[in-house]
Parts: structure tokens; sequence; C-alpha cells
């Protein structure tokens, strides 16, 4: 039988050459795919909140949208996508010496303003579109009280959710290289996401439409008064704290869990070691 898999050991070998890849690219090609996986990534929210928010057993509508988000990243790998968070692999490229800290950087940098760019563009659309007035006004509410719950975080709680979160999309991203199938690279995307969003960890990007699309529901004194916040919870949902309170501390731990913790550790076990061996032969 064919097999229809890469061995670990290979994947770190293919995920070198995607990295090479990916910063080759030019800046133009990196924003325009950055912005095309941001708003895969908001597809993939907005579906998951639509399918969940009138479901009332919390662990149920916890699964059905959880189910739901991994679509978005679907999209990134089978359509040919740049986000951030699955490019903090380039970090195995870069260990490997086979791109340098500027190239991984600049490829980073670029398609984190594009993944920005994409999410918000759809967060506007989305508000615009009038769907959030679904269940009388109940889907406008969930995304207010969603983006309260991303601010209301400490520091240290939104870096340790990132890293975690990320651990797990890198980890579906490896897999989905491994996978030499398209029904295959499905299913890798599809259950370590789906477990990030169940557990409650934290995607820079995916809040990138998250807490944008509550900030600007807030301003619906509908959505409001049906999210039963209080006065106070709603004005901390602003774009101070979006930044402050969550995108900052949870793409550091994105980073943390995406380029350090699984591309070294993966980088050394399949590339580094054999080069200690060589060097002491």
């Amino acid at each position: 039988m064919e097999k229809r898999f890469l061995a670990p050991a290979g994947i770190a070998d293919a995920m070198i050459g995607v990295g090479k890849g990916k910063c080759s690219l030019k800046t133009s090609q990196m924003m325009l795919l950055g912005i095309f996986a941001g708003a895969f990534i908001a597809f993939g929210a907005f579906a998951s909140g639509m399918v969940s928010h009138s479901v009332e057993n919390v662990g149920l509508s916890k699964f059905v949208g959880a189910a739901v988000f991994p679509v978005g990243l679907m999209l990134v790998v089978m359509c040919g996508a740049e986000l951030f968070t699955g490019n903090n692999l380039i970090a195995v490229a870069y260990l490997n010496k086979d791109v340098t800290l500027n190239q991984m950087l600049k490829n980073w940098v670029f398609v984190y303003i594009g993944n920005l760019i994409g999410s918000l563009l759809i967060a506007f659309l989305v508000i615009g579109s009038g769907l959030l007035t679904t269940s009388g006004g109940g889907l406008g509410a969930t995304a207010i009280k969603v983006a309260s719950a991303k601010v209301s975080m400490t520091f240290a709680q939104a870096v340790i959710r990132g890293i975690l979160c990320n651990i797990l999309v890198v980890l579906a991203v490896w897999m989905a290289i491994g996978a030499q199938d398209f029904i295959s690279k499905i299913w890798a995307c599809w259950f370590p996401v789906m477990l990030f969003v169940l557990s409650g960890f934290e995607h820079s990007i995916a809040n990138m439409y998250f807490i944008p699309v509550g900030i600007l529901a807030k301003a619906n004194a509908q959505f409001a008064e049906v999210s039963g916040l209080a006065a106070e919870k709603l004005a901390a949902v602003n774009w101070g704290t979006f930044l402050t309170n969550n995108i900052i501390p949870v793409t550091i731990g994105n980073i943390i869990g995406g380029a350090v913790v699984v591309s070294w550790v993966y980088w050394y076990v399949y590339k580094g070691c054999k080069k200690e061996e060589k060097a002491a032969a």
C-alpha cells in the first residue's frame, strides 16, 4: 500500500523547505496572502458564533462552535494563505540556518499586518450585514460578551493561553504538512484546532476578529442591553484593551508556543542532534 503521510523526521525536512518558500515571497505576496488568512480565520470565527450562540448547554455550545471554527485553518492550508501563528514554524528553517532572522521576522511582521487587515475587514462587513441581529440580537450580544471575556484576563493568563493555543495550531499545520492527500489534511487541521477552541485557549489572529466585532457591536443599544453586561464591563471593551489586555500578550504567547516550544523541540530532535553528532565525529 502506498504510504500517504510523512514520518515526523520527514515533516521536519518538509517544514524547512516550506519556511524557505515563505521567506522568499515578495512583500506584496505576504500582505495579500496575509489578508486572505485573516479573513479565512474570521469566517470560521463568525460561523462558530452563529451556530453556538443560541445553544443553552455550555458544553454542547462550546463543542458546536469548536467543530465549525477549524474551517478557517482548512482554508488557509488548502487554498493557500499566510497565517502568522502557523508561520511561527518558520523558526525550524531559521534554527537550521536555512533562512536568516531578518527573513523570518519580515515574514512575521507583514503577514501579521495582513492578518489584522483581513480580520478587521470581515468584522466590519459582519456589522454591516445585519447578521448580528440573529436571535433578536442574541448573536450581537454574544459577540460583546466574548470580547469582554477576552479583554478581562490578566497579562499572564493571556500569555499562557496563547502558548497553549499555538502549540496546538502549529501541530495542526505540522500534521497537515505530513499528510499527503486532501482529506487527511482536513482532518489534521480539524482535531487540534477544535481542541484549542474547546479548551478556551487564545489565538491572536482569531481575536483580531472576535474583539473588534464585539467593540463594534457594543455601539448597538439593543445588543448591549441583551448582553446583560454592566456598564463598566461594556466600557472595558475598547480598542485600548484590545491591544494591551489581549493582542500583545496573546501574540507573545503564540510565538513562544509555536516558535519556541514546538519548533525548537522538533528541530533539535530531528535536525539539531544530527548536526551535533557530525560535529563530534
